[in-house]
């Protein structure tokens, strides 16, 4: 590209923002090269000047020559087509990274851990802005990584495109840099650092959310690295806090949420509902592994059908045929949504994720069934709105016990709802034999049990009320009575005693499990395959609508 990269470069003008209307870039570029011989070539160079200004002011490193003794970490780009949720371009995205898999522990990166809101939390927030009438807006931390300061001395090779003095010259790291193994947790330090100062307070349940409460004003944000959201029942309140933090930080204020970690999220005030759509993110993933056009099927997974490891791939023309098939990256994507606002499909995921060490024919037609079954669900909505059960939220749990035949081992499964819509939800293998039934349901209502407590928490710092005991509805009356008293001492002595851990939230009122019919029970959908309209009402159950 012939450009000084180490001087504010000024972006040629006649390449507008209003040219990226219309625009179809299909597959991102994966490297400078693709990126330099594509169509769109001269966007991918507005966005590269783009990012190399920001790094630049940014003083994200100075040019120096490579110390003797010293090796220089590789560099390279990545580059994005940024999407609304009706899937139109919103921008191209270019981004210079480190290639941090060179590091080594010890010497150039210590510490790398850094908080990351889990989807249950985020769930939970927006299903409380529904019932509570809190207002969301969202804003965008530009460049965040380079905002945290680097304490290790860290050299790295110049940017493709952009080349200053000779070849023993390269940067020097100042600031953290997208790609280091620190950078997430250096740009969370500075963040917290920040908020702090802005009088908000980190919450104990969850070190990726903060809380400000002075003068009636309570402002709930939520953090997934840069992509920051409010809920206050003042918009003023809200304004007011946008306006502070970009003192702080250059950001993009999106307005009201209304598209958040690939979901769309759209409310009705009237009604007081806030829904998740991934409609967009289905038809993508349709289009981009060839079921576009596909006919659609009412269940997840063939209620029918048992899928085992011996199906996989045996004889060399099945492997062949496999070694073309991206079973792995369809996985992949079906489990990102599984896990952010499709509960229906989570347990049918959870299956076809064993097989990804040696997948066959039949296991990628399971994955082809999944398809179609979205290709004809895809607008379907996660519902959050108030109900009337006269509880704060409601806890169901399930287990299929010893259905996984090759080693005898059981699905267990739970999910949370608060208001109509489920804000947390697990359909896991369980990690040793369970002998019975009851043992099976017991050790389910366990994990089900520890999810209640964290919500009993969250909701505290929150500022609810919670005195009385938190629902756990199951549909094994054995396991109900297991969980109260000492009984069936022969079928169940054996446990670790870490599980009598229920019984004893049980006997001290934190939790209350009680009978629910089968026919009742939106978590029998987590833990094995089921018939057309069991899948329906089990949706309805779960909050899923049209």
């Amino acid at each position: 590209m012939g450009l000084s990269a180490f001087t504010v470069i000024d972006i040629d003008p006649d390449l507008e923002s209003d040219e990226f209307a219309g625009l179809s870039a299909g597959t991102d570029p994966r490297t400078y090269k693709q990126a330099m011989n594509s169509p769109d070539v001269l966007h991918w160079k507005k966005a590269m000047l783009e990012e190399i200004n920001a790094l630049i002011q940014n003083g994200t490193w100075d040019i120096v020559r490579l110390p003797e003794g010293e090796k220089a970490i590789g560099s390279g780009w990545v580059f994005r087509v940024k999407r609304n949720a009706d899937g139109s371009i919103e921008r191209y995205k270019g981004r210079f990274v480190a290639k941090g898999f060179s590091q080594h522990p010890g010497l150039d990166f210590t510490e790398v851990f850094a908080p990351t809101v889990p989807m249950a939390t985020i769930c939970l927030i927006l299903a409380i802005a529904a019932i509570e009438g809190l207002h969301l807006c969202s804003v965008d931390i530009s460049n965040a990584f380079l905002k945290g300061d680097l304490e290790e001395e860290i050299y790295m090779k110049q940017p493709e495109g952009f080349h200053e003095l000779g070849p023993e010259y390269v940067l020097r790291l100042r600031k953290a840099l997208y790609g280091l193994k620190q950078a997430a947790r250096q740009w969370n330090k500075k963040l917290h650092a920040t908020l702090i100062f802005m009088n908000f307070r980190r919450l104990e349940s969850d070190h990726s959310v903060y809380i400000y409460e002075r003068d009636g004003v309570c402002i709930i944000m939520p953090i997934f690295v840069d992509d920051i959201t409010l809920a206050a029942k003042s918009q003023k309140a809200l304004d007011k806090t946008v306006e502070e933090l970009a003192k702080h930080f250059p950001l993009r204020d999106l307005g009201p949420t209304s598209f958040l970690l690939g979901i769309h999220i759209t409310r009705d005030w009237g009604k007081r509902t806030v829904s998740l759509s991934q409609r967009q993110y289905i038809v993508d993933m349709l289009d981009r592994f060839g079921f576009s056009t596909c006919s659609p099927v009412s269940t997840p997974i063939d209620p029918g059908l048992r899928l085992i490891p011996e199906m996989g791939a045996t004889t060399d023309e099945q492997k062949e045929f496999m070694f073309t098939i991206p079973y792995l990256s369809a996985v992949g994507a079906l489990m990102y949504l599984g896990l952010t606002s499709r509960p229906d499909i989570s347990n049918a995921v959870g299956i076809l994720s064993r097989f990804s060490a040696n997948p066959g024919p039949t296991h990628w037609n399971a994955v082809k069934h999944l398809f179609r079954y979205l290709q004809g669900t895809k607008d379907l909505k996660l519902v959050y709105w108030p109900d009337n059960s006269g509880q704060l939220f409601s806890t169901y749990t399930d287990a299929a016990h010893g259905d996984i035949k090759e080693n005898g081992r059981s699905t267990g499964g739970y999910l949370v709802k608060f208001g109509t819509g489920a804000v947390s939800w697990n359909s896991k293998v369980q990690p040793f034999v369970a002998l019975s039934t009851s043992e099976a349901e017991f050790i389910a209502a366990v994990e089900a049990g520890k999810e209640i407590f964290w919500m009993r928490n969250i909701l505290k710092e929150f500022g609810y009320n919670i005195d009385g005991p938190s629902l756990l509805h199951c549909d094994n009356q054995s396991v109900i009575q297991v969980a109260k008293n000492p009984e069936h001492h022969e079928r169940m002595k054996h446990l670790d005693l870490h599980f009598y851990w229920l019984r004893d939230a049980v006997e001290n009122g934190a939790i209350t499990i009680t009978y629910l019919p089968t026919a009742e029970m939106p978590a029998d959908s987590l833990t094995k395959p089921l018939t057309r309209q069991k899948v329906v009402d089990c949706r309805k159950l779960m909050g899923l609508d049209a």
